[in-house]
């Protein structure tokens, strides 16, 4: 196949009966025409018709999910089993039942997402402030509508709003739900599409109602003065910043922090959290917490536990004695998601095109397309009445001789002609003499024909009075704000997130760094690890261990260094030795595996002080190979506690070496024998995993035994184990190279 130009992509022609063998035709298409022909098309669809809200406030997914509940009866009427609302809800959204049933969960009164929830719940539907705490499957759980939802189907059968067939053209579903309030500003929403994002928060239904119709009596009134600030289903402490709020209110774009909510129990010495901000976790505030506990940042807390049930959440922190409990919280909201910022992007389509937009031009674009929803509602019921009246004419019109009706029916021979002679008869249409014709016997009296004949009367002074409501939008702004203290006066709710107004910037005092105090570092064979202060050696230097363990490594380092722990498994933890507790010769000191979480299974092999990460770790294998890693391998910025692939796995490890400066090295086998070199013949490598070089040539089913600096071992004739090459077999040990001492009398 010939190269192709870097700006074309190869097409297959799929009407190839080859297309899926080996010789399938390619041809050449410029890229801009795939993008145009099959990533624009898809991107549009995103936009329009999956992610980003409308002015009724509602995606697609949760307008034909609340539309096929109000089709199964289910405002004011029983609950039902939620998998029987998603089974019917796949008649309009042909997507999986999973992504229909998390569109349910969301709207849920259970889950607790919106302030006004349009889902009224039975069953476990998870909670909005968890990430891990999950709703039960749609089997297990029943729904139906919330009240406030006769707010958004208000009229929908009186042609206020457009239907469309649905994706297999089987049914109708409306385009937009009438709703009576603006939802848009109620109803929290979130959409990413592509190339574009919308983010709503929150307002108050009551501040919203007042908002809007303070906006139609006075399109240039203060919004700020009327509704306040964002509102949210968690509450807090919405921190008040007016500049910042009046850019949202104008541009739609901005951010806002909110902080939780938190009270000091002195008897039990605890903070109790009851309040977080909409846009975190509980899961993420312990998380970030437990993380600023390790790396030292935060020491006034000894525990911190989610004892959230069904009276509501609760965070649970208690603390050390002596500790302040305002400076504590300064400091965590500083340092957590206790306070957060909450973005906003008020991105709505209008027509089908997005738009992002403050609060003012969405109010405005509400009320404009609700006067057009109430105008058209008013038209359907002036069209029924005009219709009624016209019925009632002709009934009028025969009742004023009804004798005179009732002899054209007589003399009429065919039942067919009984309508074309009543409309001769009288001079009526074929809609009224039908009517007629169907009025029973036992009406045909004084009483039923004075209350036909009034009634046209009041008719009529009803259609001109609907006619003048269609013709003058200042009426159908009237009937718009009635509505809304209608709404406001039935559903609103006073405020959940409180406002702080002139909040002054908490100063959280900079901790003085920790000053680096010389500490002795001891390892047991077992993984248990003891930090001793040198006043605390002097007093008592004797070491205490388990039965079976003894001591394996010991150290000289300071409290601002990084511990690192190597396991069997070429792993790497990392731990501050300031995290660490002092401890003392006659206890047993940290159980490593434990307090860095190892996996299941896991043993420690080897560990050392990081120091500034000068130097090398020189991994010496059983296969007689040794490889010089640079310590700077294991640092990292981002604070990791597990490193992979710390070394290499192609043979088990005999031993590590800390080199600081080069030194010579005593390597020995398990036939007896032994070899020195200088770590200078070793390259340091960057790559972490290297399998090293050669340095003791082994006979079969040999191994290197144990490692260890040359000055630490009892070898006294140097040169006879000293290697001038790599690899060597090394010499066999001579008894006073072996540290023996022979017995006197």
């Amino acid at each position: 196949m010939k190269k192709t130009d870097k700006n074309k992509t190869p097409k297959v022609n799929r009407n190839n009966p080859n297309v899926l063998g080996l010789h399938a035709e390619v041809q050449e298409q410029e890229i801009t025409d795939t993008l145009e022909l099959n990533y624009m098309p898809y991107a549009m669809s995103v936009i329009v018709s999956r992610a980003i809200p409308e002015i009724d406030g509602f995606k697609p997914s949760h307008r034909k999910l609340l539309y096929t509940m109000y089709l199964m009866h289910l405002l004011g009427g029983n609950r039902t089993k939620s998998a029987n609302v998603v089974g019917q809800t796949m008649k309009l959204n042909p997507h999986g039942d999973a992504a229909i049933y998390e569109t349910m969960v969301r709207l849920s009164r259970g889950y607790g997402a919106l302030l006004h929830p349009l889902v009224d719940s039975k069953g476990n539907f998870g909670k909005v402030y968890s990430r891990d705490m999950a709703y039960a499957a749609s089997r297990y759980t029943e729904v139906r509508l919330d009240p406030i939802c006769t707010q958004l189907f208000a009229d929908i059968d009186k042609d206020t709003v457009d239907f469309v067939d649905n994706y297999d053209s089987s049914m109708k579903e409306p385009t937009l739900l009438p709703t009576a309030f603006p939802n848009v500003l109620v109803s929290a929403n979130q959409g990413i599409a592509v190339g574009m994002a919308s983010n709503l928060c929150g307002f108050n239904l009551g501040e919203v109602c007042d908002a809007a119709i303070a906006r139609i009596r006075d399109p240039d009134c203060d919004l700020l003065s009327v509704l306040k600030a964002p509102d949210f289903p968690t509450g807090g402490q919405l921190l008040y910043d007016q500049a910042e709020l009046e850019r949202i209110y104008r541009t739609g774009r901005g951010s806002f922090k909110v902080r939780c909510k938190w009270r000091y129990i002195k008897k039990e010495n605890l903070i109790e959290i009851y309040e977080i901000p909409y846009s975190t976790t509980v899961e993420v505030i312990i998380d970030k917490v437990a993380e600023l506990i390790k790396t030292g940042k935060v020491r006034e807390i000894s525990d911190m536990r989610d004892e959230t049930d069904l009276s509501g959440l609760k965070l649970a922190i208690d603390l050390k004695r002596g500790t302040d409990p305002d400076k504590l919280m300064a400091k965590l909201n500083k340092l957590t998601t206790l306070t957060d910022s909450f973005p906003c992007n008020f991105n709505i389509l209008i027509a089908g095109m997005p738009r992002v937009m403050g609060v003012g031009e969405i109010l405005e674009e509400w009320t404009a397309w609700r006067m057009e929803c109430v105008r058209r509602r008013v038209y359907f019921d002036m069209n029924k009445k005009k219709e009624r009246l016209h019925l009632l004419q002709g009934l009028k019109k025969i009742l004023l001789d009804i004798d005179k009706a009732i002899k054209i029916i007589r003399e009429t021979e065919a039942d067919a002609e009984v309508i074309p002679n009543l409309m001769l008869g009288f001079g009526i249409d074929q809609i009224q003499a039908e009517f007629v014709a169907e009025i029973k016997l036992r009406n045909i009296n004084k009483e039923y024909i004075l209350k036909r004949t009034g009634e046209v009367d009041a008719l009529a002074a009803e259609i001109a009075d609907l006619e003048d409501i269609v013709s003058k939008p200042k009426r159908i702004q009237k009937i718009i704000v009635g509505e809304l203290q209608q709404v406001k006066k039935k559903y609103a709710v006073p405020r959940r997130t409180e406002i702080l107004y002139d909040v002054p910037e908490e100063e959280v005092e900079e901790e003085e760094p920790e000053t680096a105090a010389p500490v002795h570092l001891f390892l047991s064979r077992g993984g248990y690890f003891k930090k001793i202060t040198p006043q605390s050696l002097r007093m008592s230097g004797e070491q205490k261990y388990k039965e079976g363990d003894g001591a394996f490594l010991s150290y000289e380092a300071t409290t601002t260094e990084e511990l690192l722990v190597f396991t069997d498994r070429q792993q790497c933890y990392k731990a501050q030795i300031s995290g660490f507790g002092d401890s003392k010769a006659s206890v047993l000191g940290d159980y490593l595996p434990t307090v860095l979480g190892f996996d299941e299974g896991e043993s420690m092999v080897w560990a050392c002080p990081a120091g500034d990460y000068s130097g090398s770790l020189i991994f010496f294998f059983q296969n007689g190979k040794a490889a010089r890693v640079e310590l700077s391998c294991y640092q990292t910025q981002t604070r990791r506690k597990k490193l992979t692939g710390a070394y290499s796995d192609k043979s088990p490890l005999a031993g590590v070496l800390l080199v600081r400066e080069d030194a010579e090295v005593a390597v020995y086998s398990s036939d007896g024998r032994a070899m020195l070199f200088s770590t200078a013949m070793l390259a340091p490598k960057s790559t972490r995993t290297t399998q090293g070089v050669a340095v003791m040539a082994l006979k079969k089913n040999r191994q290197v035994e144990r490692v260890a600096l040359a000055a630490d071992t009892p070898i006294v004739n140097h040169s006879r184990y000293r290697a001038r090459s790599l690899p060597v077999a090394g010499a066999l040990l001579k008894p006073e190279d072996r540290g023996e001492e022979q017995m006197s009398l």
